[in-house]
């Protein structure tokens, strides 16, 4: 995994001090808060319902057992336990003191991370597939060039200040593990005629005003790929709508243009911006790859693994997958326990966490979009011991993209913005829908929540969404139908008027047997269902 350099570390330290100022200068009330607001945004620090909420970056989901480490100990030392690993791949703290958030961020910098355009309108953490170095499936790496994103993006002097804030993911398979077609840009990492490239989507977004992107490139050379950013970026900076915060995201500009003139403009543009040397390199590509070179693999490790415990077999299953390397695998840590918060995680669990990847995953941890955590380089000998190891700490749950695998936001339980509550539904669905075998024969179903528009919970994109909203002061759901945030991407659709807490636990709950009721067979999935039958029966099960 990649390392900082004399730069990323100074650069780092450097945000610290100047943090740490502004801070102490709040605090004296030498600056009111309006004024810190934007200076606090730029470091990742929000304030919430109940207290300030602290936004760590970990790029493209990459983290190191130390780095591990450090964030249990961020949770005991100036949180209350516990840290909640987002839709981003990143991790937020609830309960940040702001006198002690230079402290923290200070602590976060000796293990080469930070909190850096975690908000604000900048290009955001630069995400990825969870799997990436290790799929059997991709083209190569997309992590490398993930990175020089991030290192294009970090204090961009022309993108610190957007229209609106900007998300791009990079993936290097067929299978889409990071949701590109939902970004303001997806990177697909291609070969074509022996050259490695990229296909480029661009206008993707959830939120207010959900959007599915446009491809705009079958294929740019990876040489060339980031001068190409550089002119989108460029032509949304230009023309980006500064006057209306709902019509301010990238999606709005593609939409209104069209994405063939949206195109055309990004062309054009690439044309002044392709001269001017602003690619990295190959020197620079080369000393980044290197850092991601696959780890010391035990070329003798056994291709097999012992299924003759059943409530392994059933683990494996379901939450692990292939290696490019024989006698490896691919290990999948849920966090979503029955009756738990999706994402959370106590300090103690990171703490095991990381002692598990350096026995047995060679120190590094990947974040999941979908608030789960990887193990990426297991050898099949140890995943026996893994899994025990993790069974006693309540990690071992075996329902990856199953029914109670949800996504949920913070919510109103923490968040400023939400209408309504996530977690308390969430943990209901899980708790009713707990039966293994019972959701083992539903199958592949992925339940989205989110506590208001803005869709951090990217209901837009569930099999089955709910969308938190205030009606006349009470909180209400809506339920909605048929989304997708992998390689078949669509939008989920609203299926009638919303419902009580309850009552959303129950449609959901009609929603599923109309679908045990209608499918083709067990074999056919709750997605490909909806799109065969359409909205009918469900609306029938629901509301007849």
């Amino acid at each position: 995994m990649y390392r900082y350099d004399q730069y990323d570390q100074s650069m780092v330290d450097a945000r610290v001090d100047e943090f740490r100022d502004q801070v102490a200068r709040r605090l004296a009330n030498e600056i009111t808060e309006d004024q810190f607001k934007p200076l606090r945004l730029m470091n990742g620090l929000y304030l919430q319902l109940h207290a300030y909420m602290l936004r760590v970056a970990v790029p493209y989901g990459t983290l190191s057992g130390t780095q591990m480490r450090m964030l249990g100990h961020i949770a005991r030392k100036y949180d209350r336990g516990y840290g909640h690993f987002t839709t981003r791949q990143n991790i937020q703290y609830n309960w940040i003191k702001l006198s002690e958030a230079p402290d923290l961020l200070a602590e976060l910098a000796a293990v080469e991370m930070h909190a850096i355009q975690t908000s604000g309108n900048c290009i955001r953490n630069i995400s990825s597939d969870q799997f990436a170095g290790a799929a059997a499936d991709e083209v190569g790496d997309p992590r490398p060039y993930a990175e020089l994103l991030r290192q294009w993006s970090s204090f961009h002097p022309e993108f610190s200040f957007l229209p609106r804030k900007f998300k791009i993911a990079v993936i290097a398979t067929d299978i889409d593990r990071a949701a590109i077609q939902l970004h303001d840009i997806g990177l697909q990492l291609v070969r074509k005629d022996g050259e490695l490239g990229f296909k480029v989507w661009v206008g993707g977004g959830m939120g207010r005003t959900p959007m599915i992107g446009h491809v705009v490139r079958e294929f740019i050379p990876a040489r060339q790929y980031l001068s190409y950013c550089e002119a989108i970026l460029r032509v949304y900076n230009r023309y980006g709508r500064r006057d209306n915060i709902y019509k301010a995201r990238i999606k709005i500009l593609v939409h209104e243009l069209g994405a063939v003139e949206f195109t055309a403009q990004v062309e054009a543009e690439w044309a002044i911006v392709e001269p001017l040397a602003l690619d990295a390199p190959q020197a620079e590509y080369d000393r980044i790859v290197a850092q991601f070179a696959d780890p010391d693999y035990d070329r003798a490790a056994p291709d097999t693994v012992d299924r003759s415990d059943p409530d392994f077999a059933m683990w494996v299953d379901q939450n692990v997958h292939a290696h490019k390397q024989p006698g490896y695998a691919i290990a999948t840590i849920s966090l979503k326990p029955v009756g738990g918060i999706p994402g959370d995680a106590t300090a103690a669990q990171m703490d095991l966490i990381a002692d598990l990847a350096a026995r047995y995953a060679h120190d590094e941890i990947r974040v999941t979009h979908s608030q789960n955590l990887v193990l990426a380089h297991v050898r099949k000998a140890d995943l026996y011991a893994l899994w025990t190891a993790l069974e006693g700490a309540g990690l071992a749950t075996p329902n990856l993209d199953l029914v109670t695998d949800i996504i949920a936001c913070p919510g109103l339980d923490y968040c400023a913005l939400a209408n309504a509550r996530s977690i308390p539904v969430a943990q209901k669905i899980a708790e009713r829908f707990a039966d293994l075998d019972r959701q083992h024969d539903i199958g592949e179903l992925k339940i989205k929540i989110s506590g208001c528009i803005n869709a951090c919970g990217h209901h837009h994109a569930g099999h089955i969404g709910i969308l938190g909203v205030d009606k006349k002061g009470e909180e209400a759901y809506q339920l909605s139908l048929g989304g997708s945030g992998a390689e078949d991407a669509s939008l989920a659709k609203i299926l009638g008027p919303g419902f009580s807490e309850a009552g959303v636990v129950d449609a959901v709950e009609k929603v599923i047997e109309a679908y045990r009721t209608v499918r083709s067979g067990p074999g056919e999935r709750f997605l490909d269902t909806y799109r065969r039958v359409g909205a009918g029966p469900f609306k029938d099960a629901v509301y007849g």
